[in-house]
């Protein structure tokens, strides 16, 4: 689950980690009040405009600006508040707006320029450990600087027996190349992000900029925080900062039915149980010439009103021209899949685009003569190649 940067700023400031101060506001008026209040807290006199949304980038879209007054921070909220943000990672669709995030100024006016660091917390799978990844390139894309300038990129891997080790954040402060305050206080960052990436069962922290001010203080400037699902049951109150606003429709539906979905950009629908299962679909619908419209994998406890709940949520994009549903009856059993078939055509109404359906394993037998006695237009299927060769004919 992703957050906003307003929301990571919170956790990590409730963890003890230094942070760019910021007010959430969802409105130009509050915005101006947001300012204020600001200025009252921190004494500062530019603000920065940040708007709020799940993707990085926003500077180049127009999405983070400075005010200088508070005419500016009014200004520059109508602008942001509204507008279809466009960055390299949202797609030419862009994402809408809804809040903004008003922010002190930390980069000094007449001070000598600030210095700015990349840190990330992650897990490095290959090692099965979580790694720090920082750099001396703060505030540019890390995918870049890991291409162009890869011995830039340090990372320092946590042994879970120990965790993090005092040296360990010591070695992070001196490879960044920091001295006198200004390595106490990177330290001290360092320590508490780590803490508060294992306290809230994190999948990564990702701080770019890391900011060095001109008197040597180490502040979160940015902030991205990616939460482990699996894990949201031991946080009720992280779950509950959810913005289902920045997530696809079609996958917030999805969950309501405990269905994992992932909407991709192709023109065949697939509806299949088990996550390998689907995965093998996918390759099958690729080699027949078509292209998989979605992930879905509707689990191993499938019913009618799952099976059903699956057909509507594949329905509503515009794109999908067939439906494959690649059913292996082990736990489920195919007459029950089969029965989740008929019901959602006679529910739905006429589907107009071909449906594939292919059952094997347990009760398979009965499963397709349910669907060849239904009298609906559906194609059955024995062999996964026979059906990618129905998927040919009708894509």
């Amino acid at each position: 689950m992703n957050l906003h940067e307003y929301q990571s700023k919170s956790i990590l400031k409730g963890y003890g980690v230094a942070i760019q101060e910021g007010i959430v506001a969802n409105s130009p008026e509050e915005a101006v009040e947001a300012a204020k209040e600001l200025q009252r807290l921190t004494g500062t006199g530019w603000w920065v405009i940040k708007a709020q949304i799940h993707a990085g980038g926003r500077g180049k879209g127009g999405g983070v600006k400075l005010a200088k007054s508070l005419d500016d921070v009014k200004e520059i909220a109508k602008q942001i508040i509204g507008m279809q943000l466009i960055t390299p990672q949202t797609g030419p669709e862009g994402k809408k707006v809804h809040k903004i995030l008003v922010a002190q100024d930390v980069y000094y006016p007449g001070a000598s320029k600030p210095e700015e660091y990349y840190v990330s917390v992650l897990l490095d799978r290959s090692a099965g450990r979580n790694i720090i990844m920082y750099s001396t390139e703060g505030g540019m894309d890390i995918e870049k600087v890991a291409e162009e300038t890869p011995h830039l990129i340090f990372k320092e891997e946590i042994d879970p027996k120990t965790g993090l080790i005092p040296f360990q954040a010591r070695r992070i402060a001196f490879n960044l190349g920091l001295q006198g305050g200004a390595h106490k206080e990177m330290v001290k960052f360092i320590t508490s992000l780590y803490k508060a990436y294992e306290g809230i069962d994190a999948a990564l922290f990702e701080i770019n900029p890391v900011l060095k001010t001109s008197d040597d203080k180490i502040l979160a400037v940015d902030a991205k925080v990616n939460l482990d699902d699996n894990a949201l049951y031991r946080h009720r109150d992280l779950a509950e900062m959810r913005d289902i606003t920045e997530e696809d429709p079609a996958e917030v539906e999805a969950g309501k039915y405990n269905l994992n979905f992932i909407k991709l950009n192709g023109n065949v629908g697939c509806m299949v149980n088990g996550a390998g299962l689907a995965m093998a679909t996918m390759d099958i619908i690729k080699l027949s010439g078509g292209d998989p419209a979605n992930f879905l994998d509707v689990g191993g406890s499938a019913n009618a009103e799952t099976v059903e709940a699956g057909f509507r949520i594949i329905l509503k994009d515009p794109s999908v021209k067939a439906i494959l549903l690649n059913i292996f009856g082990g736990i489920v059993r195919c007459d029950r899949v089969a029965q989740g078939v008929v019901d959602a055509y006679n529910k739905i109404g006429d589907i107009k685009i071909p449906v594939i359906v292919r059952l094997q394993g347990t009760n398979a037998v009965e499963g397709k003569q349910l669907i060849d006695q239904s009298g609906l237009k559906v194609h059955s299927a024995i062999t996964l190649q026979e059906a990618a060769n129905i998927v040919r004919k009708v894509v």
